[in-house]
């Protein structure tokens, strides 16, 4: 996985890298550093990441519509 693909994963999910970071359990410049692409992003972390991001794409969220006042 490349960085540019880290964050377009986290796009797709809508997560922040702070929040990766806080699912991961990691620190947060590690995260940063991987989005960056200063440090080589684990393999079964991408796989993880893109795997997530192919189901949110094709499993979309339903949507709900405020209840009138």
């Amino acid at each position: 996985m490349t960085a540019t693909e880290l964050r377009e994963c986290l796009a797709v999910l809508h997560w922040s890298q702070r929040g990766l970071a806080v699912i991961l359990d990691c620190d947060e410049g590690l995260v940063r550093r991987w989005a960056r692409g200063a440090a080589a992003i684990p393999q079964d972390l991408g796989e993880w990441l893109c795997e997530l991001a192919r189901f949110h794409q094709t499993h979309p969220a339903p949507t709900w519509k405020r209840r009138a006042a």
